[in-house]
């Protein structure tokens, strides 16, 4: 992995575009510098090295087309959508001023982590702003930290606050849409996800995820308030042909006949047969395979407006090839 003062270089650099040139650029990549502050303590997987690894392989010419912007802070209303006012202020209040302190055995944070959860939401509310605008077809937040384990009031799992429930009710509730799908392939379960989406009735949340594992929940019995999720357990050891089964008859035609006015993706890469924190078998193939299929409901229903954001993903390698498989096909669109 290079080395953080080059990638932070990078970051600066790729993200210093002018905004004429959008227009002639079908996908935006959104991130901000401040995402690579957030350090968590050494051997965490949830890494600055995991934003690294991604930033390195997208600067490869194959990706000159990508339109580079820079993340805003999220605006606090907009997180407020989702989460009450005590916890935003915990999180505010936790940020230390040098060092590190611990929310929960699994979740830290840094001098620099406040700024970059900031950065995180912001970026999926800005992705959503620039696809309904049609300055651009598509886009990939690459940010940290992450944010789909983020409950109403809890801080877990790494992430600290929900980033695409913040996005998707920005969508309903601030730019007029009326439905909007959710699509979260991690391997885990996005219990931050569906907590704050439980009650939301125009959005339909689906998720793959291995079971048994953490957080121990996305059972198919969980269907939402409305009826609007549908949660598709996977045995440890299940491979690319589990998966397209269970999104060709489980979820992709709920998903096309709930009629999105936007698909926002949860894309987190740790079902790779690499990553150390799980046991499926995906590989990047899979993780490209369900892009393009999500993207071909997207074409049907909403002229392609896809926002996707990064999740997990703690194989470095893995991590990189399996993004740049995904954005290869948000760019092809």
């Amino acid at each position: 992995v290079p080395h953080s003062k080059r990638i932070g270089d990078l970051v600066r650099t790729q993200f210093a575009g002018s905004s004429n040139e959008w227009s002639i650029m079908a996908t935006a990549l959104i991130s901000h510098l401040d995402c690579l502050k957030h350090e968590t303590p050494r051997g965490h997987p949830e890494c600055v090295a995991r934003l690294e690894s991604i930033m390195s392989r997208l600067d490869d010419s194959a990706f000159g087309d990508l339109a580079r912007v820079e993340a805003p802070e999220c605006a606090v209303e907009h997180i407020l959508r989702v989460h009450p006012k005590s916890h935003f202020d915990r999180i505010s209040a936790a940020a230390p001023l040098s060092g590190a302190v611990s929310l929960d055995p699994d979740t830290h944070m840094s001098a620099g982590s406040f700024r970059a959860a900031m950065h995180a939401a912001g970026a999926g509310v800005k992705a959503v702003d620039l696809v309904l605008k049609g300055e651009f077809r598509n886009a990939f937040c690459a940010t940290r930290p992450p944010g789909h384990h983020a409950e109403a009031a809890r801080p877990m799992g790494f992430c600290l606050f929900g980033n695409l429930a913040i996005a998707a009710k920005y969508a309903l509730d601030v730019a007029g849409l009326e439905r909007v799908a959710v699509m979260d392939f991690d391997v885990h379960h996005g219990n931050g996800t569906s907590d704050l989406l439980h009650s939301e009735s125009r959005a339909l949340f689906a998720s793959t995820h291995q079971m048994p594992l953490y957080p121990g929940s996305g059972h198919k019995s969980e269907t939402g308030k409305h009826g609007q999720f549908i949660n598709v357990p996977l045995a440890p050891g299940s491979g690319g042909r589990e998966f397209r089964r269970a999104m060709e008859d489980e979820i992709l035609p709920k998903i096309e006949a709930h009629d999105p006015d936007l698909v926002l993706i949860s894309a987190g890469f740790d079902a790779h047969r690499r990553d150390p924190l799980a046991n499926l078998e995906f590989d990047e193939s899979d993780f490209a395979w369900a892009t393009g299929a999500l993207c071909d409901i997207a074409d049907k229903t909403c002229s392609g407006k896809v926002v996707s954001l990064l999740e997990g993903g703690y194989h470095l390698q893995a991590l990189a090839d399996s993004v740049a498989a995904h954005v290869e096909v948000l760019m092809g669109r």
